[in-house]
């Protein structure tokens, strides 16, 4: 279906790869300070593993391997953190990037008068302009933000607000609000 957005995986391979060498790139202490928990985690994995480093070539307070043990616990907490971000990131530029294509993509029923039943023009969803009244029936994606003014009916405005739930609208009502 043309102007559809595709659900993207879970998983996405690009998407994964890309947070991989963001989540090392995030290790930047000028980035992680805006994080005050994973600041402080970054900076006791950094004096772990110099008490690490002392214990292995020197005199340590505690065995190496447990100093070890702790500091990549420590390690793996703040690049999985930072993982986790650069994911989420990710997700949502695919997701806003699918929904400025799909604008393009999605072909507007112009009313040549603004009453139902008037005859339409099938128009770029990107060439209306404000004025325009459209036509949209049953399994018809919203081509734009309006109000309606004749009808009522059950509308899916999951991809601009994040509503799960589809809302009622009628005659009067602003969608996307």
């Amino acid at each position: 279906m043309p102007g559809r957005v595709q659900a993207l995986i879970l998983f996405e391979p690009t998407i994964v790869r890309r947070a991989i060498v963001d989540s090392f790139k995030k290790l930047d202490p000028r980035k992680m300070v805006r994080n005050p928990v994973m600041f402080v985690t970054e900076v006791v994995s950094v004096l772990t593993t110099c008490l690490f480093l002392q214990a292995l070539f020197g005199h340590g307070e505690a065995p190496a391997r447990f100093i070890f043990a702790v500091s990549v616990w420590l390690w793996f907490t703040v690049i999985f953190a930072n993982f986790a971000e650069a994911m989420a990131e990710g997700r949502g530029k695919a997701q806003a990037d699918a929904l400025r294509r799909s604008r393009q993509e999605i072909a507007a029923k112009v009313l040549g008068e603004p009453r139902y039943g008037a005859g339409w023009a099938a128009v770029p969803s990107r060439m209306l302009h404000t004025g325009d009244v459209v036509l949209v029936e049953a399994g018809d994606v919203i081509p734009c933000d309006g109000e309606v003014i004749e009808g009522i009916a059950s509308v899916d405005e999951s991809v601009i607000t994040g509503e799960s739930a589809p809302v009622i609208r009628e005659s009067g009502a602003t969608a996307a609000q």
